[in-house]
Formats: C-alpha cells, structure tokens, sequence
C-alpha cells in the first residue's frame, strides 16, 4: 500500500529532541561540576586565609641616615611596660680598675699577741727592777756601817743585775716587734698596733675587714679616701675606706697596692677576690644610666633615645665607667641635649626591630 509506505515526518523531530535533552543534560552535569569544583576551590581559598596567621602592625621604620626607628604610640606603651625618663646630669669621677684581696690577719693577731706578751715581759721586768735596784742600794748604805754582810751586798747586787739584763731583754724585744709591725703593715696599721688604736682592734674583732687593692701594672693614681669593690655575680659594690698604702704588692699583678677597710656589714670575707674601682682625675658631667635601660647586641651596649612623641632609636653607649649601683655613668657630651631615655622595656624595642626584620626578611621571598 502505498499510504503504508510513506515515512512519518514525526520520527526525525522526536530524535532530535531526544538528542537536545541528552545534549542538555550533559551540559547541565557538567556546569554542576565545574560550579562545584569552583565553590570547593574558594571554601579551600577562605580555609586558607582564615588559618593563616595575622601578622602583626610593623613598627620600625628607617631615619634619613638609615638607622631604624621603633614607633610606639601611649597606649601600646602603657600595655608593654614602657617607661620614658628625662634624667638629671649629675658630677662623675672617671675610675680605674682594680683587683682586690680580703686579707686573712693570722698573722696581725699573732703579732700583736706578741707585742702584747712583750709589753708585759717589761712592764714585769721594770717592777722588778725598781725592788732589786732599791734592794742594792740600801745593802749599799747598810755595808758602809757594817751592818750587812759582803755576801748579802754581792746577792742583792746579782739580783739587781739580772733585773737590769731581763728589762734590757724585754726592751730589745719590744723594740724588735715594733719594727716589725712597722714594716709588715706601713705605719698607720703597724701604729695602731703599737699603740692598742681602734683600728687593730677592730680588725682583730673582725668589725672591720681589711682588703688589698692592686692596680693593673702601669697605672698610678692618688690612692683616694673612699673606693668601692664589687665581687661575686651581684652588680652591687659596696664602700671601702683608704687605710696606708700597702708595704708589698701583689705578686701575680706586680701594680701599686693600698689597704682598704671595709665594714662587716658589707659581708666580704678573708680570702675574698674583689673588683674595685678608685676614683680618679676631675669630676665630669656625666648621666647615670640604669641597668635596666640597657640592652646588648652584638657584644655592645645600647639604650633608646625617645626622638619624637612617639618615635624611638637605639644609641650606644660607652662602658668603661660603671656606676656603682649598676649601669654605666655616660658623659653627657655623648648624648643629646636633655635625653629621653627608655628606662624600663628597652627589651621590647629591641624584639620590634628583630621582628620587622624577619617579617621583611619573609615577604620578600
């Protein structure tokens, strides 16, 4: 039949609808993976960022000469810890260096137990003396009368011979501790002793500890009235009084020597090895520096110098005048007019420029 024959036009529309759904639906599936990979793709992107880590605000900045430059502003200052003081010039005497021993006086207390024991041997033989002396001349007077035997006249005679040789014996030893005394210990300790003076006494009593203090070879200075000594770890000195200048040195320094006293309180002991400082020269002006405004770097001290409301520089600083409650005595001449110094938390403007370093040191990787 030809009707039958015939091709139905719907057949070729309905494959190509087909093909445009499947076509569709491909596409549909592959927008939905792209939008999902995009979507993990940003959450990956925002996980990222969230987890790393926030870095903190750069404070330090460079002046015209290149010198870094720390900006802290009040607050952050109050939270740190960070205190700012404009201190007074004040009269410094330079100071040498010097070394020091705490003496053991064994032997100052045996001499002077001896001098002590020699002293009374003559006092004894002098009172036996003036009775042996009295003795003789009344057997003198009594044997031109004929009342005394010439046995009696010889004995009284040898007794007071002896005497005179026992006061002639005690004397020549006296006379030899003196001498000793003298040159073992100068003439103000080797008086002292002599003359039972306050000063041996408390040395013996151990009220008063007695320190020699050698300068380095070379060096020569006017002993000063007053010194301080510094020993062990503590930065603390404590003061010590001129006594003589010392009757030897000290062989392993081979400098000038003085004696020091120091006082009990000052806990130092026989044996002992000291720093000492003596001043020395004109008085300067010069700006006390506290121990806690100081910071070392590279094998240097240093302190910050407030430049501005805000602003900070480090500035070194020389050490060759401590000061004796700790820190360093800075010429004035060496500093700005009227300084600011950081006093407490020098550390932490130090951090802020090691930190920016490392910050900038990582970004430009």
């Amino acid at each position: 039949m030809a009707g039958s024959e015939h091709k139905n036009p719907s057949g070729p529309r309905r494959r190509i609808v087909r093909l445009l759904a499947i076509l569709a639906a491909i596409g549909g599936v592959g927008v939905l993976v792209v939008w999902g990979f995009l979507a993990g793709r940003g959450e990956a992107t925002m996980e990222a960022e969230r987890e790393r880590p926030v870095k903190a605000p750069l404070r330090v900045s460079t002046d015209g000469r290149g010198q870094p430059v720390v900006t802290l502003d009040a607050a952050t200052r109050r939270q740190s810890g960070v205190d700012v003081t404009k201190p007074k010039p004040t009269q410094y005497q330079e100071q040498v260096r010097a070394y020091g021993t705490v003496l053991d006086l064994d032997k100052l207390v045996t001499l002077d137990n001896n001098y002590v024991t020699a002293v009374a041997q003559l006092q004894s033989a002098q009172a036996r003396i003036v009775a042996s002396k009295a003795a003789f001349e009344r057997a003198q007077a009594l044997s031109k009368d004929n009342i005394t035997t010439v046995a009696q006249l010889q004995s009284a005679q040898a007794t007071f011979g002896a005497d005179q040789a026992g006061v002639a014996t005690a004397e020549a030893q006296v006379k030899t501790l003196k001498a000793t005394a003298l040159q073992e210990w100068g003439t103000v300790i080797g008086k002292a002793l002599i003359e039972g003076g306050p000063l041996v006494t408390r040395l013996i009593e151990r009220q008063t500890f007695l320190l020699q203090i050698t300068l380095p070879p070379g060096t020569f200075i006017t002993a000063a009235p007053k010194a301080t000594v510094q020993f062990g770890a503590s930065a603390s000195r404590h003061q010590v009084d001129f006594v003589s200048p010392a009757t030897q040195t000290d062989p392993k320094i081979q400098g000038l020597s003085f004696y020091y006293a120091a006082d009990a309180a000052s806990n130092l002991l026989p044996g002992m090895n000291v720093l000492a400082f003596l001043p020395s020269g004109a008085p300067i002006d010069g700006i006390e520096i506290s121990a806690s405004a100081v910071v070392w770097w590279t094998g240097r001290a240093w302190i910050y110098l407030r430049t501005g409301a805000d602003t900070f520089t480090r500035h070194e600083i020389p050490t060759d005048m401590p000061a004796p409650g700790g820190g360093f005595i800075v010429s004035v001449k060496s500093l700005p007019p009227t300084p600011e110094i950081v006093t407490q938390g020098a550390q932490i403007l130090l951090s802020e420029e090691f930190r920016a370093q490392i910050q900038v040191g990582e970004d430009n990787k």
